[in-house]
């Protein structure tokens, strides 16, 4: 058995899913790690740096909040639910910190409700230290939990130490998982998405505004986060809407706050203007076949789950071409709808998204003879 790759060129309305890097070559940044995605079609417009681990700062929050939303979600905590202000809380991310918080006092007790505006609104350090040691009796042990969440999405170099991302050796992520984390806080928990644009919260009498300026900034930016971690410069998680459009930003490696601001201003205004959406399959349209071993039919016409659509820059110079691949050969009886390969669109060297392919059609297994011959084909292949 070998793998398989399959081309398809020409006319090319091509192949895709998941990731993708279509940027144009003009276009840079100042982030030394970033990775921005279109959210329909799952295109990568730019990334650099995006595997490689650094520390979360506030970022971490929004695992800290992912692990809160799901707790709800599942009847576990409700929003009346209230937890006391320890000391640890209070010294750790309240007044005494002189961090991002939301000046809990000690030994009050405090609303879920209002900890998670706290911590999504104001990145207070002290509401999510509340949350973290009410839900799970203590910060390490919350944070051991906010690392077993991140795997289960998926997430496989996230790490984290404590639920606030104040500075630990253990906490790290990459730009590519800060991304999957806004896209799953976007379509897994849209009802507690929204608070990321609520641009102040009054508690306790005392008024809060937003720390994500891009929010204030009025552009269409609904959403993240922003951080800090020494040595590593300012970092920010961002989702814009515009035109019927939505992004999904992270960048980490800039030198100032202001510095931040401007560049994620750019590389979103960038991205919703410089590139356009082309549909490269329709839906159930035949993309290719695959070979199919002891079959009572020798191929077995394959399709992408929906219609295939990439963005590309506009006034795009380069040629598309896909590419199927698979493990040759399938193995009859072949299921209908059974996925077998993937389809992996590129522009000029760029790989620009890659999805899932399915069979079309059933194919039983094959006469005797048939299976005999298919044998002898595969045994000449790997000889020659």
């Amino acid at each position: 058995m070998g793998i398989k790759w399959l081309a398809v060129v020409g006319l090319l309305a091509a192949i895709v899913s998941g990731e993708a890097v279509a940027q144009a070559p003009a276009f840079d940044t100042k982030a030394k790690q970033i990775y921005l995605v279109d959210a329909e079609t799952g295109t990568v417009l730019f990334s650099r740096g995006e595997n490689e681990p650094v520390p979360p700062a506030s970022l971490a929050k929004l695992m800290a909040m992912e692990v809160v939303f799901e707790a709800l979600d599942k009847g576990e905590l409700t929003p009346d639910t209230s937890f006391e202000v320890s000391e640890h809380a209070w010294r750790t991310g309240g007044a005494p910190s002189g961090t991002a918080t939301m000046f809990a006092a000690i030994k009050s007790r405090i609303r879920v409700a209002d900890l998670i505006q706290g911590a999504v609104v104001q990145l207070a350090n002290d509401a999510c230290i509340i949350l973290a040691e009410g839900m799970a009796g203590s910060e390490a042990a919350f944070a051991e939990h906010m690392t077993a969440r991140a795997r289960e999405l998926g997430m496989q170099v996230a790490s984290f130490r404590n639920a606030t991302g104040l500075p630990d050796p253990g906490n790290r992520i990459t730009m590519r998982e800060v991304v999957a984390l806004e896209r799953h806080l976007f379509e897994a928990h849209r009802d507690y998405y929204r608070l990321y644009s609520q641009p102040e919260f009054e508690w306790n009498k005392i008024l809060q505004r937003n720390k994500n300026p891009l929010i204030a900034a009025n552009v269409g930016v609904d959403g993240l986060a922003t951080g800090f971690a020494e040595g590593f410069g300012f970092s920010v998680a961002a989702s814009m809407q515009r035109g019927g459009r939505r992004v999904f930003l992270a960048m980490s490696g800039l030198e100032s706050d202001k510095e931040r601001t401007e560049e994620s201003r750019r590389v979103l205004d960038w991205a919703m203007t410089a590139f356009e959406k082309r549909r490269i399959f329709a839906d159930g349209e035949t993309i290719g076949e695959a070979s199919v071993y002891g079959g009572a039919a020798a191929r077995v016409a394959l399709a992408a789950d929906g219609p295939v659509d990439v963005l590309l820059p506009v006034n795009n110079p380069e040629r598309l071409t896909a590419r199927i691949v698979y493990k040759w050969p399938l193995t009859a009886p072949v299921a209908a709808g059974q996925q077998v390969g993937v389809v992996k669109l590129w522009n000029g060297e760029k790989l620009l998204r890659e999805v899932p392919v399915r069979t079309i059609k059933a194919v039983e297994k094959g006469t005797l003879t048939s299976r005999a011959l298919d044998a002898l084909q595969e045994l000449l292949f790997f000889w020659l």
